[in-house]
């Protein structure tokens, strides 16, 4: 599988970078994707919010926008899975084109702006969903909605008896305004709301916060306190950037949000930072331009409890995913950690 993983990158690298993405999750459905299961440890088992993960690499948002693709994606390799964003209704998102492949940067570009199904759909999808593997959802909000706030809400209350956890996404740069919802009053509102939701669900289940790489030093202390104060389970750092910082491509004019290798140093620096500011007692998630064990050790190292990746799949495959999990594995032990947990914020102070 690796061989034809090989072999069909190149071409897919030839391919409009949206109609690539549909093939990768047409590969997936199909069983033609890498599938080396269940990849785990005892230094690679781990806690995050009190889900038991097999190991801590995770699939971002994103990816699978619809749940379209959870039986190839649990076989993967990933110690969790988080689909979407899912919006209450359904909405085709911005124009295209609105994914650009920065391949000299190993990053990319979307402004996609929450195109998806609406929850109606992948609710049907969800109630489907394959055991033995830990799924959160993305929720979002509807770019006409006359209550943003409540959408997050209204998602959870539909999706939510099929999850194991689901992520308040209020850092998407290509939603108008969206962004506005970090903001300290406007979050502990929008937090409560969905609180109120999980807790009429017949099982709690984590709620994570993901925020944005490009909050200032004051923003950021503002949803570390509000995170906390609203009893948030973990929080994702960092969804993209609007930064264009360092990148050489012809497209990194292209308006959206950037991820991949450049936003690894901002993202992680902002990763280490809320673990400072929440004295390690909040879980964190580090995502944002991991490519590599080495960089999934430096996110757990800098304060994350477990990763997520997403962008260096597009330049190295899922195949990828065996290959920072089993050299994850190897780092830890060549540093005496015996788990995951021994090693988080161990290199803190590196990013600080």
């Amino acid at each position: 599988m690796r061989f034809l993983e090989k072999a069909g990158l190149p071409l897919l690298h030839k391919v409009d970078p949206e109609q690539a993405h549909g093939l990768a999750i047409m590969a997936l459905k199909m069983g033609m994707a890498p599938a080396p299961g269940l990849i785990t440890s005892d230094r690679l088992r781990c806690d995050l919010a009190g889900l038991k993960l097999p190991n801590p690499i995770g699939l971002a948002a994103g990816f699978d926008k619809n749940a379209a693709a959870l039986q190839g994606l649990s076989r993967a390799g990933f110690g969790f899975v988080e689909v979407g964003a899912v919006t209450p209704r359904p909405q085709p998102g911005n124009p295209k084109p609105r994914l650009f492949r920065l391949t000299e940067d190993r990053a990319a570009i979307n402004r996609f702006g929450f195109n998806n199904e609406g929850m109606e759909v992948v609710a049907q999808r969800l109630v489907q969903r394959p055991s033995g593997v830990v799924l959160g959802l993305n929720l979002g909000a509807n770019k006409d909605s006359e209550d943003r706030a409540a959408d997050f809400a209204k998602v959870l209350s539909r999706c939510g008896e099929h999850l194991d956890f689901a992520t308040v996404n209020v850092s998407s740069p290509n939603t108008e305004r969206l962004r506005d919802l970090q903001g300290k009053d406007a979050l502990a509102a929008l937090l409560g709301g969905v609180m109120d939701a999980r807790a009429h669900l017949d099982d709690r289940i984590p709620v994570f916060l993901k925020i944005a790489p490009d909050l200032d030093e004051q923003g950021l202390k503002d949803v570390a306190e509000v995170a906390m104060a609203s009893k948030v389970d973990a929080v994702i750092a960092t969804n993209t950037t609007l930064s264009r910082e360092g990148l050489s491509s012809p497209f990194s004019s292209e308006a959206g949000g950037m991820s991949g290798q450049p936003l690894f140093d901002k993202s992680t620096r902002v990763l280490a930072k809320l673990s400072e500011l929440t004295g390690g007692q909040m879980p964190l998630v580090g995502v944002g331009g991991i490519g590599s064990a080495e960089q999934a050790y430096q996110k757990i190292r800098a304060g994350a409890s477990a990763v997520q990746v997403y962008t260096a799949l597009v330049f190295g495959g899922l195949s990828l995913v065996q290959d920072i999990a089993e050299g994850l594995d190897a780092l830890l032990a060549r540093d005496g950690f015996a788990s995951v947990e021994d090693a988080v914020g161990t290199g803190r102070g590196d990013w600080t």
